[in-house]
């Protein structure tokens, strides 16, 4: 592993989570959307992490992480009983989306704990960086 290779680690997950933050953000502003233009509802989205090398030198074990691949949640929507709603079919149910925002805040909490265990991860090791240049002196 190169010297600043554990600034790049951190530096990927950082862009991971922050990827993941914006996805959770998206299925919350859409919670309510229920025509797209795609048709249909919204559907919610999440995010797949993978590890990656960092660097070409496969013996330096140096590996990062990156996003694999956002998807959309399978599931059905939630079919909600709203005769007034414009989208309501002739049975006065609308298709929301298939969001729990429950959920989606726990998803946002957890993002939250790993992008500040990533910070502290780069400020300790800029710590022993700077303390080993002290040595030096």
């Amino acid at each position: 592993m190169e010297v600043f290779g554990v600034f790049k680690v951190s530096a990927s997950a950082l862009a991971a989570q922050r990827e993941r933050m914006n996805v959770i953000a998206s299925n919350l502003a859409n919670i309510h959307t229920t025509q797209t233009q795609e048709g249909g509802p919204y559907k919610r989205r999440d995010v797949v992490f993978q590890t990656t090398l960092m660097e070409q030198d496969v013996r330096s074990h140096s590996n990062g992480v990156r996003v694999a691949e956002i998807y959309e949640d399978p599931h059905p929507p939630m079919m909600v009983y709203d005769p007034s709603h414009p989208d309501a079919d002739e049975r006065g149910y609308v298709a929301m989306p298939n969001i729990n925002v429950v959920e989606e805040m726990v998803n946002m909490m957890m993002t939250t704990r790993a992008y500040e265990a990533n910070v502290s991860a780069f400020n300790v090791s800029k710590s022993m960086f700077l303390k080993t240049l002290e040595i030096g002196r």
